[in-house]
């Protein structure tokens, strides 16, 4: 997974796109209750914090978006 960061590069050094999100069409998978938000836009998975909107968003490749859902889903990132 990587971040979209200044100037579009991430910590892989791969070019991410400068996407224009404030059109985007935010999804929540807890019916608006969950501070994660996500959006489909140009191809590329766009997922904010839905408390701070204007805070910056991290943009995932489809294959990078493939695997973290996958390790999400196996609890890769449980805490507990």
């Amino acid at each position: 997974m990587t971040a979209q960061s200044v100037g579009g590069r991430s910590a892989g050094g791969w070019h991410k796109p400068e996407l224009d999100l404030s059109d985007a069409d935010w999804q929540s998978s807890s019916k608006g209750a969950g501070d994660v938000e996500i959006a489909f836009v140009e191809g590329f998975i766009a997922m904010r914090n839905g408390s701070r909107p204007e805070s910056p968003s991290l943009i995932f490749a489809p294959d990078e978006w493939r695997r973290f859902v996958l390790g999400a889903s196996g609890g890769e990132f449980d805490l507990t």
